[in-house]
């Protein structure tokens, strides 16, 4: 997969169109959360999480298999934390790692041809206009803006967007690149300017409110290594010489191998407090029942259209006729759906008369009720 979104970045044909095939993640919804606290002061970026702050700061859960808890538990812990203030959103990450390996240095190089991390963060959370970056064990960066996830526009990466002002900085707890000794692993710090994320974050504000929830996800990348030559390379399949395949492990599992839906990433909740001087808990979002709700009829809707050419206004015809979950409460059922050729939009109301609603590109969006 990783090699086939490669080509697709390079601007090589395919033949495809617009839209790739969407697959239905074989996970319940439920994503994880994180409440990120505001720092004391600044901090420090040199790699290794040692900040008064860090220090009071919690961990998230270890990543698991990007598949969901039905996969074998990762090889290696992989684990995160969050911080803010008023110029930088704060990422740090502890990767546990026998042999810490990088070869990549030049800048926006696809990262992840060697192991590395990678964050994922949609604002708003509508699933389109996102950003992605990546490093290595060698603080190689590649960052890039998707306009819409893969499934919706292979064509939807600006790999030339940069997060200006970022900050990143890589603490190696052994000795990079050398196969004669055994490594603890790497850790890492990120500072992301809130100016540069302002372009994606609701209402263009410039920084997050206090209770404000942002959809963040994690991801490692982690091929299985030999030594070759005196040096590390992938390890590779004895009859074909071909290298194994990664493992992609996740903070918010994706229940498929494709880290590029949003929609099941984590929720990040700004939180006011100073890290240390207090808890506050995470709020559950009581929208994202009807989100998910749209999202399902969205998965169907475009394998219907797959199978038969065309898109549909019947909720038996997507299979989705019985299903318990579509029934939101405080939302009238059933959902509006309406077609043509080529488009569809899905729509659930309240009393109020706000809505929610989904279309053919996965793009969903609350619409308030009119003024009278």
């Amino acid at each position: 997969m990783l090699a086939f979104l490669f080509a697709l970045l390079l601007g090589q044909g395919t033949g495809l169109a617009d839209e790739l095939k969407v697959s239905e993640p074989k996970v319940p919804f439920d994503p994880r959360f994180y409440v990120c606290y505001r720092v004391q002061k600044p901090i420090v970026l040199d790699g290794k999480i040692d900040d008064a702050s860090w220090k009071k700061a919690e961990w998230t859960e270890s990543f698991v298999d990007i598949e969901g808890a039905n996969k074998p538990r990762p090889r290696f812990r992989t684990r995160v934390k969050m911080l803010w203030d008023d110029r930088y959103f704060y990422i740090a990450a502890d990767l546990e790692e026998p042999a810490v390996w990088a070869t990549l240095t030049e800048r926006d190089s696809v990262v992840y041809n060697d192991n590395d991390f990678e964050i994922f963060i949609d604002p708003d959370g509508d699933t389109h206009k996102y950003c992605e970056l990546e490093m290595n064990a060698l603080n190689t960066v590649w960052d890039l803006l998707l306009l819409k996830p893969y499934r919706d526009d292979i064509d939807a990466a600006v790999n030339a967007w940069d997060i200006r002002g970022l900050k990143t900085a890589v603490s190696v707890n052994g000795t990079i690149n050398n196969p004669k000794d055994k490594d603890k692993g790497w850790t890492l710090e990120v500072a992301i300017p809130w100016a540069v994320l302002r372009e994606l974050a609701p209402k263009k504000k410039e920084l997050p409110d206090s209770g404000d929830q942002w959809r963040v996800n994690f991801s490692r990348v982690e091929y299985s290594v030999m030594t070759e030559d005196g040096r590390y390379a992938k390890a590779k399949e004895p009859a074909s010489g071909i290298p194994y395949a990664e493992d992609n492990w996740t903070w918010s599992p994706q229940g498929l191998i494709n880290v590029h839906y949003p929609e099941m990433w984590g929720f990040v909740q700004f939180s006011a407090k100073v890290v240390g001087k207090g808890e506050e808990l995470f709020a559950d979002a009581f929208e994202e029942p009807v989100k998910w709700a749209l999202r399902k009829i969205y998965y169907r809707e475009r394998a219907y259209r797959d199978a038969n050419g065309s898109f549909t206004t019947d909720l038996a015809a997507l299979g989705l006729g019985s299903d318990k979950a579509l029934k939101v409460s405080g939302w009238g059922y059933p959902p509006l759906i309406q077609t043509t050729e080529g488009l569809f939009e899905a729509v659930y109301r309240n009393e109020d008369g706000a809505s929610w609603h989904i279309r053919q590109d996965g793009l969903a969006w609350r619409s308030e009720a009119a003024v009278r």
